[in-house]
């Protein structure tokens, strides 16, 4: 018992260390979470098929959202190892690399919105009576167009956040986005109920206030990391060239294109799986909109966890301390499970509360309470498979990353759920209970792979 205690519990030292680190990146996805709680209750207030069709617009902006996590993760990998090396100009040259392939990311996307963005919405809409589809797709189509203003402030926001991050800044990340969210909640009240003189906007008005909040967070950090270039070395002269070199750019490339693919793939899963619940009506829509976003606040644990590992394990890595690295990762990974246990516990008790503060059906709000309900149940097992893919990913094992997350997902999840949305009469709520099942095999896998020590390895030794 001793050993086993000594293995996977660290002392005083060892928690201050990654609480320094975890706990403002949760903080700031805490205040954005419940800010966007706040936000999705405000837009509930206009009714069932406005708040669904801000509910399919914001799905498929997770889908560019998580692109972007995807092309900067494949950079990240090399940003920790450089800065647990000393190499400043490493992390200078992964900056570079993240505003080029990002910029030309978000590009693409913005044609398939504006050219597809209607066929795309169009997906999630299904039964219910054609009034209903009619107006939620006209309220997602009015939302959509004025978010695609807010994409650019917010991939630059995220190029600086997570380079920040990399080197273990995360209180600036924090307070920009603090401030953004306070700026997107007043916005909110003000322009979706027309207080204060201003015309009442609806759905509108959340997006307008959406895009602003953007506009406030890409401002703080680049103005304050610009003005603190003392502090933040990778930043100095970091435009006075667009010099990347093509050794690294290949590196990142070889690594971040499986992650890139895999968040990508991965996101239209997720947004798939949704379309498959969809087709049991504005119900299934309108309660996991309320669920999904509940469970993202109380999510936000095992989420700046399995950041935190990234960054510390990979600067252990990048400084050829490998063993310390391995003992380091096992223990960040029984403390995030373990604290999911506590956390599931309260999300479960709670769940109840949450879907009565929306303007909509009992029928909606009691699904939504056995959604948010069986989430909890599951979140030591999502802690787990999380911290993995982030053990896996900061050792480089990129191509294993993609087979152990997103292709599970196609291969496993996704065709049980439409297997069992069309062509059985299972109520939603247990098609989601079998899906969510699905993933304790997810899980098995990661274990096993963290436990060959896969992972291992530093990546920029010879660059």
């Amino acid at each position: 018992m001793r050993k086993w205690k000594e293995k996977l519990i660290g002392d005083r030292a060892f928690y201050k260390m990654v609480l320094m680190i975890a706990l403002p990146i949760m903080l700031q996805n805490g205040i954005t979470n419940f800010v966007g709680l706040l936000d999705n209750v405000m837009v509930g207030q206009l009714g069932t098929e406005q708040m669904s069709g801000v509910a399919i617009v914001n799905q498929l902006i997770m889908v560019f959202g998580l692109c972007i996590f995807g092309m900067l993760s494949g950079a990240a990998i090399f940003s920790s190892q450089f800065y647990g090396q000393g190499n400043q100009e490493g992390v200078r040259y992964t900056f570079r690399f993240k505003l080029f392939s990002s910029g030309l990311l978000t590009a693409i996307w913005m044609v398939v919105f504006a050219i597809g963005g209607s066929t795309l919405i169009s997906l999630y809409l299904s039964e219910d009576g054609t009034g209903d589809i009619l107006m939620t797709h006209a309220a997602g189509m009015k939302y959509l167009h004025l978010m695609m203003i807010g994409l650019i402030p917010y991939v630059i926001s995220q190029i600086y956040a997570s380079t920040l991050r990399e080197i273990g800044q995360t209180v600036l990340p924090m307070i920009a986005s603090s401030v953004a969210v306070a700026v997107n909640l007043i916005g909110n009240y003000i322009l979706i109920f027309g207080h204060f003189g201003a015309p009442e906007l609806g759905v509108e008005g959340a997006a307008i206030a959406t895009v602003l909040s953007r506009f406030v967070e890409m401002l703080i950090v680049v103005v304050w990391t610009h003005r603190k270039a003392s502090e933040y070395a990778f930043i100095q002269g970091v435009y006075r060239s667009p010099y990347v070199p093509m050794k690294l750019v290949g590196q990142i490339i070889i690594k971040g294109i499986p992650l890139l693919i895999n968040e990508t793939i991965w996101a239209a899963g997720q947004a798939a799986l949704v379309q498959c619940y969809s087709t049991r009506g504005l119900v299934s829509v309108a309660a996991f909109n309320i669920s999904s976003t509940v469970s993202n606040l109380f999510n936000i644990v095992f989420i700046a966890l399995g950041s935190a590992i990234g960054i510390v394990v990979g600067q252990l890595l990048g400084a050829g301390k490998t063993e310390e690295a391995v003992d380091t990762d096992r223990k960040m990974i029984f403390f995030s499970v373990a604290c999911c246990f506590g956390i599931g516990a309260i999300m479960f008790c709670f769940a109840p509360l949450f879907p009565e503060l929306y303007n909509t059906s009992v029928e909606v709000q009691n699904l939504a309470c056995a959604l948010i309900r069986v989430g909890a149940l599951f979140m030591p097992l999502y802690a787990f498979y999380h911290a993995a893919y982030f053990t896996i990913r900061t050792g480089g094992k990129t191509i294993i990353t993609f087979l152990f997350d997103s292709c599970y997902l196609m291969v496993i999840n996704l065709p049980l759920a439409f297997v069992l949305s069309r062509f059985t009469t299972l109520p939603i709520l247990e098609i989601f209970i079998l899906v969510q099942s699905a993933e304790v095999f997810k899980a098995v896998v990661g274990f096993i792979l963290i436990k060959k020590r896969v992972w291992v390895n530093n990546l920029v030794t010879n660059l």
